[in-house]
């Protein structure tokens, strides 16, 4: 947002009708609300408020650049809060530790509602990624792709399909995402590196499951009670 200052106020400007005050505004608060929330969150100050901020910042950029009405663009953004969702309950789970001491009933309801919603709206990534034609390594890699998403949404070998899944949408990121090969002059560059550092941060989301695993709400969960 810094280096394309002017094109995002005009977009927003042109798009919106809003004036150029309102649109400087906009694109200000969308630079401040991201480099804020970022740091707060790598300086593990005040973890929950930069939560609650950059969910703002996702709804925000949801409706100004109307991605509310591209499925593949909303479900990506989905896919971003179920990330923050997981490092929500990282930070719950974090301060809940600080009592060590105390007896404990188990996980907190909220904490593992939480890493559910999470889970599920990850997998939504993977949904975007999914060709539906009839080559041989496009039904293999929809049938590979589809199964995983499957075992981390219902909580089954979870770590395991996470870090697959961390594998493996790390290669198709590098491969189709490659927006070092574009000139920087052509709109394609923007797209892919757009694409490029949502999926980064969706990566982000899936090592929080593989370090944190699924959360009470899972078949593997479940499975230590019988």
């Amino acid at each position: 947002m810094w280096f394309q200052w002017h094109e995002q106020r005009d977009y927003i400007e042109s798009t919106w009708s809003c004036g150029y005050f309102l649109a400087t505004c906009f694109v200000l608060l969308n630079l401040i609300g991201q480099l804020g929330g970022c740091v707060l969150i790598l300086s593990r100050n005040f973890v929950q408020y930069a939560c609650f901020g950059l969910f703002g910042i996702i709804a925000l950029q949801t409706v100004a650049y109307s991605i509310l009405w591209d499925l593949k663009f909303l479900m990506r953004n989905l896919a971003l809060g179920g990330g923050l969702l997981l490092l929500l309950a990282e930070s719950r789970s974090e301060g809940k530790s600080m009592f060590a001491g105390v007896p404990s009933m188990g996980e907190s309801s909220p904490k593992q509602y939480m890493q559910l919603g999470g889970r599920v709206l990850l997998v939504l990534m993977f949904m975007t990624l999914l060709h539906f034609d009839s080559s041989f390594f496009s039904i293999l890699q929809n049938m590979v792709g589809t199964a995983l998403i499957i075992l981390v949404a219902i909580g089954f070998k979870t770590k395991l399909a996470a870090l697959t899944l961390v594998v493996w949408l790390l290669a198709i990121n590098v491969y189709f995402n490659a927006f070092w090969t574009i000139p920087a002059y052509k709109p394609m560059h923007d797209f892919l590196k757009y694409d490029f550092f949502q999926t980064t941060s969706v990566i982000g989301g899936l090592l929080l499951v593989v370090a944190l695993g699924p959360g009470g709400v899972s078949m593997d969960e479940k499975k230590k009670e019988w």
